[in-house]
């Protein structure tokens, strides 16, 4: 192999090395920064008011029409929308209860749990099961 040619090689093979040099020093750069690692101390989590606010509060429901023909409900306190549940609390699916009966009764099993202190106000499966 001629000369020119074997310098030609070794220079491409240089440029590739120096690229990942840079692009490894830019890595250990951001980690020392602590850009890209994941926090610790961000909390994304949904908080419900405390029971206590609702205290002297007014509740009321409205009916409300869901997917596929299906109902659902809203939970108001003191007219201000509380709760918006469109399906069926603690089951699979998008749909909504068959009957306006049963909507209006979880609905009301879920302002009680409210006026008792429960918050947030979980529903279990056995009591979705007792409407339907």
């Amino acid at each position: 192999m001629n000369t020119k040619k074997r310098m030609k090689i070794e220079i491409k093979y240089l440029i590739v090395y120096a690229i990942l040099l840079v692009a490894s020093l830019d890595v250990i750069a951001q980690q020392k920064k602590g850009i890209n690692q994941p926090t610790t101390d961000i909390k994304q989590v949904a908080t419900f008011p405390s029971a206590s606010q609702f205290a002297n509060s007014k509740f009321s429901y409205k009916i409300i029409p869901a997917a596929e023909k299906t109902f659902g409900y809203d939970i108001l306190a003191d007219g201000k929308l509380m709760i918006h549940q469109p399906t069926i609390p603690g089951m699979p699916g998008n749909k909504g209860f068959k009957s306006e009966a049963a909507a209006q009764k979880i609905a009301a099993v879920v302002i009680g749990k409210i006026k008792n202190g429960e918050m947030p106000p979980t529903v279990s499966v056995e009591e979705v099961k007792e409407v339907e």
